[in-house]
């Protein structure tokens, strides 16, 4: 197990109170209040309170059992902060209230003042006082502080917290952009904007991959949907010229994600104007099949089934995250996407890093999920529908690890193992997630390949089960993607 060693620096009445060449200290005696008066550059570092791994803390004043701290402080920093304040708690006060401990021991009342500014003028009181990112990203702060150390203690006291930590293990570019092409598409006369990940057939995959400068993945398993289980897209083969796939007018759809029952996953009606008739612009599925009905226009069901996720559709769109920086410790939750660019008619997303079933690096998107609750967390569209797909051979595993050696998995643990990856005859973008658990932590291990699993699973190391969240299944689109082309 690594220890990490945090150095909380007690600040008391005497010239050493900070060790800065650019501070200036003044003491006066007045009983049990000592005056401060100081100016310091800092450089953050990782918050040692538990819950806050990933955060960054810089203390300007640290806590220390019996001191009370009061007065002003101006600080300048390099990143968008938060203001820490800690008060000193008996743990019997410490329910119902935001808290900030160590070692779970000695427990500090927390306020966090979200002022989310760069620099700022702040009046304090408390046990303790900091600067507090909840972002991995270091940051650098200049602080003057004017105010008053009240208490006792007369000497400045080094405290070590030793803190057992589990162990970590980082994955090098887990999390990178990935930038996809837009199409626009309409929906009851309003314009939709999506992408194409993935296609049942081999020859449309290719076509679709020269026409977007954007390679579709051949995705055989999910030709095995059934058609009440899939969603429909029109696309016109001949009428009027425009961006459509095949060069004329744009696609229509059936549902978007305002409709319960919403699907990425699309059977494709390619739709032909029969030879006399005028073609006019289709803006919904109504009239299309009013006008196939009226003789003037003819289907082929082609039975191809295309990953269509929609970032765009009237009254809504897909998630854009706020943090837009790509770190290993980027969170899975807050949206999956950074930017929309409608100039470009691009959108980019996070594209994690995990491993195929062989150990083969994959990069995979997330669009959608089910339950509601799973993707609202990660910041997708909820796609009830999926559910539908459990028992299908088209929902292919996905194992996450809900515990063991710490890394950049969805779970906070290591990177996810996936039951195919692409170019596999049952390669799907579906994914029905299982939960990898250690059965002793301390005999974790990084696992690479489906049959590491299976292994430490048979000598009874660790336990697989198939995750239910608030007792339903779970399946998410993970499209598989390449990030670099």
């Amino acid at each position: 197990m690594k220890k990490l060693t945090v150095i909380l620096i007690i600040v008391v009445c005497t010239a050493s109170l900070m060790l800065a060449s650019t501070q200036t200290d003044q003491f006066a005696d007045a009983g049990s209040a000592k005056k401060i008066h100081f100016t310091q550059t800092i450089t953050s570092s990782q918050d040692p309170g538990q819950g806050h791994e990933n955060h960054q803390l810089a203390f300007i004043l640290s806590p220390n059992e019996g001191t009370l701290y009061d007065g002003s402080m101006t600080f300048t920093s390099s990143e968008s902060v938060q203001v820490v304040v800690l008060h000193e708690l008996d743990s019997q006060e410490s329910k119902g209230q935001p808290i900030w401990t160590v070692d779970g021991n000695t427990v500090y009342g927390l306020s966090l003042i979200d002022l989310q500014k760069k620099s700022d003028s702040f009046e304090f009181t408390g046990a303790a006082l900091a600067l507090h990112s909840a972002t991995s990203k270091e940051f650098t702060v200049t602080v003057s502080v004017d105010g008053w150390i009240r208490g006792q203690p007369t000497e400045v006291i080094m405290k070590k917290i030793e803190l057992q930590k589990d162990p970590e293990w980082s994955l090098s570019r887990a999390n990178v952009p990935a930038t996809i092409p837009m199409h626009k598409g309409f929906y009851e006369g309003n314009e939709v904007l999506y992408i194409i990940t993935d296609s049942s057939d081999k020859d449309y995959a290719k076509s679709l991959s020269e026409k977007q400068h954007w390679n579709v993945e051949i995705a055989p398993a999910i030709a095995n949907i059934s058609e009440k289980s899939l969603q429909k897209l029109f696309i016109f083969k001949n009428g009027i010229s425009g961006n459509g796939i095949y060069g004329f007018q744009n696609e229509v759809f059936s549902n978007t994600p305002q409709n319960l029952e919403y699907s990425a996953l699309r059977s494709v009606t390619e739709v032909s104007w029969k030879i006399g008739q005028k073609p006019t612009i289709f803006e919904s599925m109504d009239d299309i099949i009013a006008a196939e009905k009226g003789g003037r226009i003819e289907f082929n069901e082609t039975g191809i089934v295309l990953n269509t996720p929609q970032i765009i559709w009237p009254d809504g769109q897909m998630m854009i995250r706020s943090d837009k920086e790509f770190t290993n410790e980027m969170s899975y939750g807050a949206g999956q996407i950074t930017d929309i660019n409608m100039d470009e008619m691009t959108v980019t997303f996070v594209a994690h890093r995990g491993w195929g079933p062989n150990g083969k690096t994959i990069y995979y998107i997330v669009t959608d999920a089910t339950p509601s609750g799973p993707a609202e967390s990660m910041g997708v569209v909820s796609s009830p529908s999926l559910s539908n797909l459990i028992a299908n051979s088209s929902a292919v595993d996905l194992f996450q690890f809900k515990n063991g050696i710490k890394g950049t998995g969805p779970l906070g643990f290591q990177p996810v193992i996936a039951g195919t990856s692409s170019g596999d005859a049952n390669y799907s973008p579906i994914w029905k997630i299982y939960l990898v658990e250690w059965n002793d932590v301390k005999s974790s291990k990084i696992l690479e390949t489906k049959s590491d699993i299976d292994s430490f699973r048979a000598d009874d190391l660790l336990s697989v089960s198939i995750a239910r969240p608030t007792n339903s299944v779970h399946l998410v689109n993970c499209p598989l993607i390449d990030p670099f082309q």
